[in-house]
């Protein structure tokens, strides 16, 4: 055996590929589920959620911490999680991941103030994103290639899923309990996963000692950070949150309790590595084989190029901070491609993306990330701006018609790559998604009253839906085992990127073309001179621009599907068969 400080590929890919069982694979899809759900729960419950940190509602822009540092974490930490899934397994990460959700929601239910919720929603951001790549390379592992494609297409499904189950759920919990009540019962959630997939994970039963020990810290750290009135102002029970040295607020015996607890968990971990609850042994040499410095640029540059998109301001600018923030990306990026180059073991399988089939999966991707914010953003506004002014909810309604058909064409995609060569697949369901988003920009007032509005926007759902299991199958079939994390990963980077600059390029181009509109129109004193208080004829116009601009990002949308379609078509080659 070699005595180089990295592990030989071929210890390295058995260590991190064993094959898991279905049991594990069903925990993680339900994993991603939870998650995904998460992401539009928190954007039903914002305005409470800003209420209970004691940010005012007319203080919306202080909202984008908690969304952006969700979309921060999610995105710029993806490529380190997908090599670490490489390197040390799948079902590890999955476990990391899960508990540092558990603990993001725990930091974001008992916030009092604004930096706690950033906090916690950037852990949740971290934990939910290392999932997918996690997910998407355990089935990669228990399937073989010409067989996984309908059991990606379930994951696809179940995280579009959280689409539409997401604000359902939220509202079930707002009806009946606060905001907080969310991120507890994702508390739980995320902990009563991590333990099945622990205990799925290992031939053995895991340490029960270690689980004990990990539940004692848990619940500790969380009656110290929710601090309830019951046991906080009892006389005998609030002696728990007193600090036992008056200088140090943080010497509570509750805290004291976790400290110890987690110590010994760490010890035992340590002791029992085979039945380990956290997987610690190993770390010096898995530090050694882990990119540091690849990895720190690599999470600087996504992080300024998430943090440029997500924060702007799409009224007024396409990036916030631009001249710092791109700037610093740039850089960060240049100095990694260097480095990368360099360095013995990538924390991008760069090498393992030169078939046309892997970086092809990439771009198409990206592209359908342009096409699929666009549509999420863009048919509620239209359903707002028409059928449903200031409904919110009837506008969400709308967007479900859409949403509903993207989990059922995500199975039906997986179904039909066994039949039907993937690229095929692919390219059919975006071209499907083109025309229906270039129907959308003939849309009028009232187009969403007829039943034609549902079969297009049914039709630009399965589309979308429809791509997904033929370009997660075509990366993880033209890539080797050993990099399907960091592969998986970087296609989770690829969609969200696309999402992130599609709404900002998309937004600024439609704004422009609602200002030319406007400015053409004159004032309404110009077009009724006798009433310009009430002016039919300038109403009449101006609601024509805001649809010139809503037909703008449809069009825009229409153009990224169709070129997602050619590519699909183009570049999506699965590996060569044997003769």
């Amino acid at each position: 055996m070699s005595r180089s400080p990295h592990r030989p590929p071929a210890e390295r890919e058995a260590a991190a590929t064993a094959r898991p069982g279905f049991a594990a694979v069903v925990l993680a899809t339900l994993a991603v589920l939870v998650t995904a759900a998460d992401t539009y729960v928190v954007v039903l419950a914002l305005p409470d959620i800003l209420t209970g940190i004691g940010v005012g509602i007319d203080q919306l822009q202080r909202a984008t911490p908690i969304i952006g540092g969700f979309l921060l974490g999610y995105t710029a930490t993806l490529p380190l999680l997908g090599r670490l899934a490489d390197l040390r397994g799948r079902l590890p990460v999955l476990v990391g991941c899960l508990l540092l959700f558990a603990l993001g929601s725990l930091l974001t239910a008992t916030a009092v103030g604004l930096g706690p919720a950033v906090a916690g929603r950037c852990l949740q951001g971290i934990g939910a994103g290392g999932l997918v790549p996690a997910t998407l390379a355990l089935v990669a592992d228990r399937w073989p290639p010409e067989r996984r494609a309908l059991p990606l297409g379930v994951v696809g499904a179940v995280q579009e899923a959280g689409a539409v189950l997401g604000p359902l759920a939220g509202a079930a919990v707002l009806a009946v309990a606060d905001w907080r009540a969310i991120f507890w019962l994702n508390l739980l959630l995320g902990l009563g996963l991590a333990v099945g997939a622990l205990i799925a994970g290992h031939a053995r039963r895991p340490d029960l000692i270690g689980l004990v020990l990990l539940a004692v810290a848990g619940i500790a750290l969380a009656l110290q950070l929710a601090a309830p009135a019951a046991l906080a102002e009892d006389v005998t029970l609030g002696l728990l949150y007193v600090p036992l040295v008056d200088a140090v607020p943080a010497s509570t015996p509750l805290v004291l309790v976790v400290v110890v607890a987690g110590a010994a968990l760490v010890l035992r971990s340590l002791a029992a590595p085979e039945r380990a609850v956290l997987p610690l042994r190993g770390l010096r040499r898995l530090a050694g084989e882990v990119d540091v410095l690849g990895s720190l640029l690599v999470v600087v540059a996504l992080g300024c190029l998430v943090w440029a998109f997500a924060a702007a301001d799409p009224a007024t600018q396409v990036v916030a901070l631009g001249p710092v923030l791109l700037p610093i990306a740039a850089v960060a990026a240049i100095a990694f491609v260097v480095h990368e180059r360099r360095t013995a073991d990538p924390v991008l399988p760069v090498r393992a993306l030169r078939p046309t089939g892997a970086w092809g999966a990439l771009l198409v991707n990206l592209l359908v990330g342009v096409a699929l914010v666009a549509a999420l953003v863009d048919v509620p506004l239209f359903a707002r701006a028409t059928t449903t002014p200031g409904d919110q909810f009837g506008a969400a309604l709308v967007l479900v018609r859409l949403l509903i058909a993207v989990p059922v064409g995500a199975v039906a995609g997986g179904w039909l790559c066994r039949r039907v060569p993937p690229r095929l697949v692919a390219a059919g369901g975006m071209a499907l998604t083109a025309l229906a988003l270039a129907v959308m920009t003939q849309w009028g007032e009232r187009s969403l009253d007829g039943a034609a509005s549902y079969l297009v926007l049914l039709a630009a759902g399965l589309g979308f839906g429809l791509a997904i299991a033929p370009v997660n199958a075509v990366l993880l079939a033209v890539t080797g085992s050993e990099v399907h994390g960091s592969a998986s990963a970087l296609a989770v980077v690829a969609r969200t990127v696309g999402m992130l600059v599609g709404l900002s390029l998309l937004t600024a181009v439609a704004l422009r073309r609602f200002d030319q509109a406007v400015a053409a129109i004159g004032s309404p004193v110009t077009l009724c001179p006798q009433t310009p208080a009430d002016c039919p004829a300038y109403d009449r116009a101006t609601d024509a621009a805001v649809l010139t601009q809503l037909h703008t990002v449809f069009a825009g949308a229409a153009i990224a599907a169709g070129l997602a379609a050619v590519a699909a078509l183009v570049l999506l080659k699965g590996p060569r068969r044997a003769e």
